[in-house]
């Protein structure tokens, strides 16, 4: 326990936002060590990923506050500085931030508005993070306006307080001229707060919104807030989102919203990142009941956090009756062709791709989709294979929305990590079984998920889409890239991946003629199962020819349906699930 409690305040400014510079001043008072560290975190929760927000930071420097005489410090780390205090009480640091990266975790800041998260911008104190911190915010313009989920401090002006560094970082800053849309659920008020100009029609927003919270809360039987704010960035091209305890943060392109799919596609964001106010922010893995802001936090769990989280996004609309049954089946569909027609899906167990998101998941690369597979896309068809099994087990008396509850009921509330052992446990005592095998099996090993098995009691069946005209299978991909043909990605198993041709290749011709994205498949209808051809292309700048054996055409994706003549009982089950 300290024997002391300093004061701690921010100030962030913004004279001129053009800049993209955020200037910081952080006034510490009643400090009464020889010392002050100061550590701003590497990543954000959330977001699994070593950031290294501090390479962002310039001009350092730190004062007495009152004689404001320089004080000498050093940096003794990449996210670290530490400065002499001997005989300081009141302490000044200012610093600035350059912001120009428009994403959900980052930090953004031009003539229209300024967005940061609290991990990108403000240092914690070693030792000192339980503390309250006071942040003020003063705007460049007196027509802006402050949007976050801290409480205001009444008597200062544009002043908020969070009760320790966690908050602080939980909590996300919009500042400009942003739209406010106010709507109540649950007799609890509600915003959506948005940046950007597109084609969002906001009153279709606010009604399927509200089923969202209201199927969610259905759920977990309670919304655990006392309001909430969705956030929506209107991007050129950007897509993402990003879980807080009281609000969440979007970014969408800003006409994405008139075509059906592609809003659809945002709703599932926004199902996704609601859920995650319970699963992750309140349920969360032991790994990260205390976050270490300083490196990497690892846990298995990461199928569940976002995995079945990423399950519910897509069915939580069906429920809301957002969309029906034949726009989840084309979901589910399309899931399950992407996951199919990933190599890496052989290479790497699901409790691996949890582990090593902090160095895969993020870290995409020309060769990723033969080596790694989405802990949210396995994640969220292992968890609709034991929502099938527990509905089939009690003849759909329970779900794995039962699981949900009980997370929340026996971790949630008061926020006690739990460990795998615990989340297998729950699952088990719902299913009534012992899943030990299973979990071998889906989580622990490569083996494919067997859909079929798992959906006949639902009357369903899971078919490869087949075209009779599909020309025989090369193995790789191209794009026009100004003026050469790329080879974006070759998968590793495939014709190509062992005739030895890489990603960043350059394509040139098959058998001596010139070939391209276009003409691509197209040229290979020439061809049969096992024929040879000669394949030229530069790598590295040298010219190769290469004989490739072509393979059987791989299906065009795999398709959820209904088999013929269901037993009534199938039917039963399939309403019961899909109702």
């Amino acid at each position: 326990m300290n024997k002391f409690s300093p004061n701690i305040h921010y100030f962030v400014s913004m004279a001129c936002p053009e800049s993209h510079l955020f200037t910081i001043t952080l006034n510490i008072e009643n400090w009464q060590e020889n010392i002050l560290d100061l550590k701003m975190p590497v990543w954000t929760p959330g977001s699994y990923l070593v950031r290294e927000y501090s390479r962002h930071l310039q001009n350092f420097r730190a004062n007495s506050t009152e004689n404001h005489n320089k004080l000498s410090w050093q940096k003794k780390a990449k996210n670290h500085w530490q400065i002499n205090t001997k005989n300081q009480e009141n302490i000044t640091i200012k610093y600035q931030i350059y912001a120009n990266d428009l994403t959900v975790r980052t930090n953004h800041l031009d003539a229209t508005h300024g967005y940061f998260n609290g991990a990108a911008l403000f240092f914690y104190l070693p030792d000192y993070e339980k503390l309250p911190f006071k942040i003020s915010i003063e705007p460049p313009f007196p027509h802006w306006h402050i949007s976050t989920s801290l409480p205001r401090i009444s008597d200062t002006k544009n002043t908020f307080l969070a009760e320790d560094f966690d908050t602080l970082v939980d909590s996300p800053f919009e500042i400009g001229t942003q739209k406010i849309a106010h709507f109540t659920v649950e007799n609890k008020p509600h915003q959506w707060v948005i940046w950007g100009e597109g084609n969002l029609k906001l009153g279709k927003l606010i009604q399927d919104t509200i089923k969202i919270i209201e199927t969610e809360a259905k759920i977990f039987g309670e919304l655990p807030y006392e309001d909430y704010f969705f956030l929506l960035h209107l991007s050129a091209s950007g897509f993402g989102g990003l879980e807080h305890k009281n609000c969440c943060v979007l970014n969408y392109p800003r006409f994405g919203f008139q075509k059906k799919e592609k809003y659809d596609r945002f709703i599932q964001l926004v199902a996704h990142e609601f859920f995650h106010l319970w699963n992750v922010k309140r349920i969360r893995p032991k790994a990260l009941e205390t976050f270490d802001y300083d490196q990497e936090n690892y846990t298995s769990s990461l199928w569940f956090s976002e995995g079945s989280t990423s399950y519910y996004d897509m069915i939580i609309p069906l429920r809301a009756g957002i969309y029906n049954r034949q726009t989840f089946f084309e979901l589910l569909s399309k899931d399950i062709s992407q996951y199919l027609s990933t190599p890496g899906r052989q290479i790497q167990p699901l409790s691996e791709s949890s582990f090593d998101a902090w160095i895969k998941l993020y870290r995409r690369d020309a060769y990723s989709n033969n080596c790694q597979i989405s802990y949210y896309l396995k994640g969220q068809l292992v968890t609709l294979l034991l929502d099938l099994l527990i509905r089939k087990n009690s003849d759909n008396e329970k779900s794995f929305d039962n699981v949900m509850l009980t997370m929340w009921q026996k971790f949630g509330k008061q926020e006690i990590g739990f460990t795998p052992e615990d989340l297998k446990q729950e699952i088990e005592v719902i299913a009534n079984t012992d899943l030990t095998e299973f979990f071998n099996l889906y989580l622990e090993s490569t083996i494919e998920l067997p859909f079929n098995e798992y959906f006949e009691p639902f009357g369903l069946k899971l078919e490869a889409r087949i075209d009779n005209n599909m020309p025989p299978y090369l193995g790789l991909k191209t794009q026009k890239d100004g003026g050469i043909e790329k080879i974006t990605f070759v998968d590793a198993n495939s014709p190509a991946g062992k005739a030895g041709i890489d990603a960043d290749d350059e394509l040139l011709a098959i058998d001596n003629f010139r070939v391209n994205s276009d003409n691509l498949m197209d040229r290979l209808q020439d061809y049969q199962t096992g024929d040879i051809i000669k394949l030229t292309y530069f790598h590295q700048e040298e010219l190769k020819t290469v004989e490739v054996t072509l393979e059987t055409p791989q299906p065009l994706g795999y398709q959820v349906k209904i088999i013929d003549n269901p037993s009534k009982k199938q039917q039963e089950m399939l309403h019961k699930w899909l109702k």
